[in-house]
């Protein structure tokens, strides 16, 4: 039965046919023809297999422009301007560190850095120097670590001479209140209180305490009486010794026009008298144990935290870039640790080895990783047969250039900010580097060979010098340890209480 819509007549049915097929050709072949020009650009991106891409050299960095000048009370100042934002920051370096503090007052350095900032300075009391800052949205911030004491500050460029009073304020002439002072000990004594609570924690400052020996200023540690016997008199002479305007490296990026900003500089430091520029003698820095097995006890535990390794070496030996490669090789993601002992073997939850030096002291190789009680020795057996596998035979082409394009290709973020820039122009010169140091750094990546990685592991790594330190349930482990080493020792970590009850 035809549709009430149907025309009736042959003439009628015949101009209905020649409607449609106008309608048709105007209206739907080009409707056709516009959906398959969509439709071939589409088809014509198809995805490319990783391997047949190909991309553009990497172009040459280069550090953006700066300024340095020195003062006349010997304060290095770096000027770096950014106009991207309105925004200015600032960072000091100051030569000092907890390593130079007294043996028997571990804890002094930190406890300074954190009270010059936290006990406000003599013109401002520490809640009016808070008030005053958050009111800007600014920061001043203040500490000392190992090797280095660090300041920093952060503001709109319209607050800037405020802020930077301020910071200069808290350089120059902290409080350094008693009751701040006591409120950091108290903190410490919290921290004393807690360090057996974390096996990873025990794991790396008991592995620190072996390699580099229990008295270093490498590996001290705090105890209750360390703390009692810092002073505000010793505090404030660890002030007067190290905050001094000749062993400060100061750094400025931002939004600012350098001659006005160095003028300010001067405004607030320029009158800063300074003492002698004695020279510091480092802690010499030998192996305190060479080879052996340690375990800490922890019965409590159902897995194992394990380090391994011994003494490394300083980021200006020649050695020191080939070892980065083979760094990317063993640690990384898809490196020959995750691949054998994660993967392969199922004997970690975490793994990593690297080469890790340090500016101007030697660093550690350390390996190590998280595993089930059980699979301690064969965990410790299969890391140790992965290190001697980089002294036996070199890396493969393949190993060897994806390592390179990893490091070469992360490279470029080095230089993503001007404060990045910043900051590593003014640690080269804190330490003695050169300032083309990062690009030395590139130029011997790209030229290492398979060799070069050979040679440098079998001057590096020395299997008969490595120590193991375990973290976990001595009945749990099994086989036992006596499997790797018979003459194993297990490290007393009890908390020594003050002597004073």
């Amino acid at each position: 039965m035809r549709s009430p819509d149907y025309p009736q007549s042959r003439n009628a049915r015949i101009k209905w046919v020649k409607t449609l097929t106008l309608i048709f050709c105007f209206l739907i072949i080009p409707g056709i023809l516009l959906l398959l020009t969509w439709i071939a650009p589409a088809s014509a991106q198809t995805p490319k297999h990783y391997d047949e891409l190909t991309f553009e050299p990497l172009p040459e960095l280069q550090f953006p422009e700066y300024q340095r000048q020195v003062l006349a009370n010997g304060m290095t100042v770096y000027l770096m301007e950014d106009h991207d934002l309105p925004l200015v920051g600032g960072q000091a370096w100051i030569k000092t560190g907890s390593r130079l503090e007294p043996s028997d007052k571990v804890g002094l350095a930190s406890i300074t850095g954190e009270v010059v900032r936290s006990g406000g300075t003599t013109q401002h009391p520490a809640d009016d120097l808070n008030q005053l800052l958050e009111q800007k949205a600014a920061s001043v911030e203040v500490s000392v670590g190992e090797s280095s004491g660090q300041a920093s500050f952060s503001v709109l460029k319209e607050d800037l001479n405020t802020v930077f009073g301020l910071f200069a304020e808290v350089l120059r002439s902290p409080a350094l209140p008693a009751d701040k002072i006591e409120l950091s000990k108290n903190q410490r004594v919290g921290a004393i209180q807690r360090r057996n609570d974390d096996p990873e924690a025990i794991g790396r400052r008991e592995f620190r305490r072996l390699i580099y020996g229990q008295s270093s200023p490498y590996s001290r540690i705090q105890e209750y009486d360390s703390l009692n016997a810092i002073t505000r008199k010793d505090i404030q002479g660890f002030y007067d010794e190290y905050f001094q305007p000749n062993r400060i490296i100061l750094g400025l990026v931002g939004d600012f026009d350098s001659a006005e900003m160095l003028a300010l500089v001067n405004q607030y430091f320029g009158d800063w008298p300074s003492t002698d520029d004695a020279v510091v003698n480092l802690p010499e820095v030998s192996p305190a144990q060479i080879g052996g097995t340690f375990l800490v006890d922890q019965p409590q535990l159902t897995q194992s935290s394990i380090q391994i390794g011994h003494l490394g070496g300083q980021l200006d030996e020649p050695d020191v870039f080939p070892l980065y490669v083979m760094n990317e090789i063993f640690n990384s993601f898809g490196g020959r640790l995750f691949n054998e002992v994660r993967s392969r073997l199922g004997l970690a939850y975490s793994v990593y080895g690297v080469w890790s030096p340090r500016y101007d002291y030697p660093g550690l190789f350390i390996s190590g990783g998280q595993t089930r009680s059980e699979a301690t020795v064969p965990f410790v057996q299969s890391v140790k047969g992965e290190i001697e596998k980089l002294r036996e035979s070199p890396v493969t082409n393949a190993e060897l250039s994806q390592a390179k394009d990893a490091i070469l290709n992360s490279f470029v973020f080095n230089f993503d900010r001007p404060g990045k820039v910043l900051t590593r122009l003014m640690r080269y010169d804190y330490y003695g580097y050169p300032e083309d140091f990062i690009f030395k750094y590139q130029k011997a990546v790209k030229a290492t060979t398979a060799q070069d990685i050979l040679d440098a592991a079998q001057r590096n790594l020395k299997p008969e010098n490595l120590v193991t330190l375990v973290v976990g349930n001595k009945n749990g482990i099994q086989p036992d340890l006596a499997q790797l080493d018979p003459n194993y020792q297990t490290l007393d970590v009890s908390i020594p209480p003050p002597s004073n009850t």
